[in-house]
């Protein structure tokens, strides 16, 4: 199976800092997108609050027992 990808809008469920990483859900993304620091786009400390909108670019199969990766997100 091709791995799928889209971009859609969606807001944060849940991000740790101190890991890295959070959950990101959208409507195209059922369960949740998991995403890394690294794939925001922001200056300085990368990182996402929960409860704010974001845009994601994600990608399947996902990781971490999500079926969905953000490529790129950036809020919005």
């Amino acid at each position: 199976m091709e791995p799928r990808t889209g971009e859609d809008d969606g807001v944060v469920r849940v991000w740790y800092d101190e890991e890295g990483w959070g959950v990101v859900d959208c409507l195209s993304t059922p369960g949740g997108c998991w995403t890394h620091f690294s794939v925001i786009e922001a200056d300085g400390f990368r990182s996402l609050t929960p409860g704010a909108q974001v845009r994601v670019r994600w990608e399947s199969p996902g990781q971490d027992g999500y079926d969905y990766r953000a490529e790129w997100a950036r809020a919005v």
